[in-house]
Formats: structure tokens, C-alpha cells, sequence
């Protein structure tokens, strides 16, 4: 299917996107950013992790700033155990939860020195085993490094996914299996990007600004929200 023939708007009482609907809101994503790219700032597979391990309740415009540095001087588990905790401590001090997240990443990076050569591995599940790595972050590593099609989701991609009723769900978990049945195949390598980036620019948790979205007319969500009156001005 084309967007020359493209799929009826959702009706009324519509809770879920068809699968028509779904393609032609894909196209539409497709069509304004052919290439959506994380935002996160890395080197290589092990900054990655690293990067999308701190972005957990932070923003990746404050992670990228706390990394710039630590980046430049630590590329490898080896250069982390080097640094030391309390020198990461220092660097990533104004992202939340930092205390907790440099645990962490000091406990990933020996594993991955002791247990794995020094190398990320290229699994989910021996992803998954890191500390402060759950499956989102392995999702999104294995997506963003090595161009597995997996569907990352974060709060953005929950929000949407339900909102949207493109895949609905309770938790995580089953709105990803939801996402990974529903999804066309040829869009899933770039799937969570574009609902990531729908969901921070336009389809905002406590104001989505429904008036201006490309794919509004295939959304289920039934309290859209209205263009706001223009400001009057000062007299």
C-alpha cells in the first residue's frame, strides 16, 4: 500500500489500529525521516551500553552532556576500571540516580573484562546479565550497533503504542510482543525510533499536540487535543 491508497481513518469507537492503519501511519513516519537515528552520543558498541544504561530516567540531551568528557577518555570495560568509580562519579554526577548507575557500570565493566574479553556481546541475553542492563537497553543496543530488528520500548514507545492502540499492554513486555506482531517487517529495523521520537516531539505524555501530527487520523486516542487560540497581544 501506497499513501495514494492510503488506509480509512480510525472510526469512533475504534480501540485498535488494523493492520492497513498501521502500515500507512509507518509510511508516513518513513516518509518525514527515511533514516531516524538514536539520539544518544557513543563511540562504539561498549559506550553504547554505557550511554543508554544512564539514559534510564534522564534525558539524553543530559546524558550526552555528562558523557562528552568520559568519553573521551574511556572507550573500553578496561579504561572504566581504570577511571574508577569515584572519577565516574564526577563525570556522570548530574544525571539522576548517578550513585546507583555508576555501581553498576563499574560491575558491567568487570564482568565484560572477566567474563567476555572486554567485548560487548552481541546477545540478548548475556546482555541482560549486565547490571543496570535491562531489555530495553539490549533492544536498543542490539537495534542502534548492530541493525537488529528489536523493538526498544521506553516510556515513549509504551505511551504511544497504547495511546495510538497500535499495541496495547500493561507493562513493557507485552506491548513489545504486541509491536513485534504488529509492526510490518519492513519497518521494524527503525520501528522504535519512530515512536520514540513521535512520542518527545508530539505525542507528549500530558499534552499531545494532536492538531499538528501527520498521523492523527489513524490514531485511537478519543480526547485529542485542539490547536490552542493564539496569543492575544500586549496592548
Amino acid at each position: 500500500m501506497t499513501l495514494s491508497n492510503a488506509a480509512p481513518a480510525v472510526t469512533p469507537r475504534q480501540r485498535v489500529l488494523k493492520p492497513e492503519q498501521i502500515q500507512a501511519v509507518f509510511e508516513v513516519f518513513q516518509g518525514i525521516e527515511p533514516e531516524p537515528k538514536g539520539e544518544l552520543d557513543y563511540v562504539n558498541a561498549y559506550t553504547l551500553v554505557v550511554a543508554v544504561a544512564l539514559s534510564a530516567q534522564a534525558t539524553d540531551v543530559s546524558v550526552n552532556a555528562a558523557t562528552r568528557a568520559l568519553f573521551a577518555k574511556v572507550t573500553t570495560p578496561q579504561q572504566m576500571l581504570d577511571l574508577g568509580e569515584a572519577a565516574l562519579k564526577e563525570h556522570i554526577k548530574t544525571i539522576g540516580l548517578y550513585n546507583a548507575k555508576a555501581a553498576n557500570v563499574m560491575k558491567a565493566a568487570q564482568i565484560l573484562v572477566d567474563d567476555f574479553g572486554g567485548e560487548v556481546p552481541e546477545d540478548r541475553a548475556a546482555l541482560e546479565s549486565l547490571p543496570g542492563v535491562g531489555r530495553k537497553t539490549a533492544n536498543v543496543v542490539l537495534q542502534m550497533y548492530w541493525g537488529h530488528p528489536t523493538i526498544a520500548v521506553d516510556t515513549h514507545v509504551f505511551r504511544v503504542s497504547n495511546r495510538m492502540g497500535m499495541a496495547a499492554g500493561n507493562n513493557p513486555d507485552q506491548v513489545e510482543d504486541g509491536l513485534n506482531r504488529r509492526v510490518p517487517a519492513a519497518f521494524k529495523n527503525h520501528a522504535h525510533h519512530w515512536l520514540i521520537l513521535h512520542g518527545r516531539y508530539l505525542c507528549k505524555a500530558r499534552k499531545p499536540e494532536c492538531w499538528r501530527c501527520p498521523v492523527s487520523e489513524w490514531c485511537c486516542f478519543r480526547e485529542k487535543t485542539a490547536e490552542p487560540a493564539p496569543k492575544k497581544p500586549k496592548k
